[in-house]
């Protein structure tokens, strides 16, 4: 009897035992909870508390409903305003749009952001610029049409996409087929005779314009792309290990601008809109700028065939072609805002309404698989049809010290454009902005 009773206790036990370990082994299935915890009422509360976990996850990832955007491509302005609009009737999210002159965009950018103060969605050019300001830039890569995007193209920045190219863009001289024969425009001596040509007929042969870029970055990088590794001169220029006033590129470049000085309108009494104007009613024959600038002629009335050819130094026949400029997010914006600025961007690449946009309204050239534009002008049809030949030359401006355009080279120029410097002068106070600029 007594044996009995011991036994019966035994199996009690072990009848215990085995729902213990029962009850712990389906709690761990569940939860992911700790394996020596057997109670199933504590595995349940793991759980819901995964579940809030994931609930307050969800919520900080909820997307904002406004954003702001600032860029720098004035000549898409209206357009994306108009887009910014359609977006808020789409979602229901507020689009603020920023403006800028474009001329002192990075400065503006900076101070934003230095301010706390920044907008939700930015534009850089990749390269020096998000390098630099890469401490605002998020990580856009879980965006759904990354793979989509032409090899090359997105910038990244430690492994991580962080802008999103606008388009590709090229520039060279915009000019006029009725006044200019671009088979004869091929080396430095056929365009000063262009130039002499046409002012001897009353017209103005080649414009630069009063902005920076359009004054001296964009026109100062063919030289620099025509040197055997771009990049590497231009770390030995910042480092005073070679001079432009003994580069033979740049010496040429420098009679080139003597030229435009001499023959041509003061370019700092041009205006970027007086600039395309003149183009467009047959006062300049050409003008240095890119197939951005078609968009400015939609309020005249153009009765010219137009194209693009090469700056012919040292006979260069290839366009300057790359992405000037992405898209950015700012990385130092709460987490809605993060989710609003990409939820934008996904949107303007992947929607009906962005697309229609992106190709139609703002005339880019597509960098995504998924859209083609039928419809291309004729100054971004003359960049792919380069492009698409292979006879392209690179940006290597982008790898220059940041806001050196601005800051630096603009004010030698005007200098250079009010005086009478010489070339070779002119030469070696780029030589010393250059080095004063990445050593500030």
């Amino acid at each position: 009897m007594k044996s009995r009773k011991i036994l019966t206790i035994l199996l009690t036990v072990i009848l215990a035992m085995s729902l213990a370990l029962t009850g712990c082994g389906g709690g761990e299935k569940e939860t992911g909870g700790d394996s020596t915890d057997p109670t199933p009422t504590k595995a349940a509360d793991t759980s819901k508390k995964e579940e809030e976990v994931k609930k307050e996850e969800i919520k900080e990832t909820k997307a904002a409903d406004k954003i702001v955007i600032f860029q720098s491509k004035v000549e898409i302005t209206d357009q994306l305003e108009a887009c910014a609009k359609a977006y808020t009737e789409e979602t229901g999210v507020e689009v603020e749009v920023w403006g800028t002159t474009g001329d002192d965009y990075l400065q503006q950018l900076k101070i934003k952001l230095g301010n706390n103060q920044g907008p939700t969605v930015f534009s850089l050019a990749p390269g020096a610029e998000s390098q630099e300001l890469k401490a605002y830039l998020a990580d856009l890569s879980d965006l759904s049409f990354i793979d989509n995007i032409a090899a090359n193209m997105a910038n990244e920045i430690d492994g991580k996409v962080v802008g999103i190219p606008y388009t590709m863009e090229g520039f060279g001289l915009v000019y006029n087929k009725d006044l200019i024969d671009a088979s004869k425009v091929n080396n430095y001596d056929s365009f000063v005779k262009m130039l002499q040509d046409q002012k001897a007929a009353g017209i103005n042969g080649f414009s630069l314009s009063q902005e920076s870029y359009f004054l001296i970055g964009h026109i100062l990088n063919t030289p620099f792309a025509l040197q055997a590794d771009p990049v590497d001169y231009i770390n030995k220029l910042v480092a005073g290990d070679v001079k432009l006033q003994e580069t033979p590129e740049f010496v040429e470049f420098a009679k080139f601008m003597e030229a435009i000085r001499e023959y041509t309108n003061n370019p700092l009494e041009v205006t970027y809109d007086k600039e395309t104007g003149d183009f467009a009613t047959g006062k300049s024959a050409s003008i240095h700028q890119g197939n951005w600038c078609y968009g400015m002629f939609k309020d005249y009335d153009v009765t010219f065939d137009m194209g693009m050819m090469p700056l012919p130094l040292i006979g260069n026949d290839k366009l300057a072609v790359s992405v000037p400029t992405c898209w950015y997010v700012n990385s130092q914006a709460t987490a809605e805002e993060i989710q609003a600025g990409k939820d934008f961007i996904n949107w303007l690449y992947t929607s009906e309404t962005g697309e229609k946009y992106m190709m139609e309204e703002f005339g880019f050239i597509p960098v995504v698989s998924n859209m083609e534009n039928p419809n291309l002008d004729p100054l971004s049809q003359a960049v792919s049809e380069y492009a698409a030949a292979g006879k392209t030359i690179s940006w290597p401006m982008n790898q220059w010290p940041a806001g050196i355009v601005d800051v630096y080279l603009k004010p030698v120029t005007e200098e250079f454009f009010t005086t009478n410097m010489s070339g070779t002068d002119f030469l070696a106070k780029l030589t010393d902005a250059f080095v004063q600029a990445a050593n500030k």
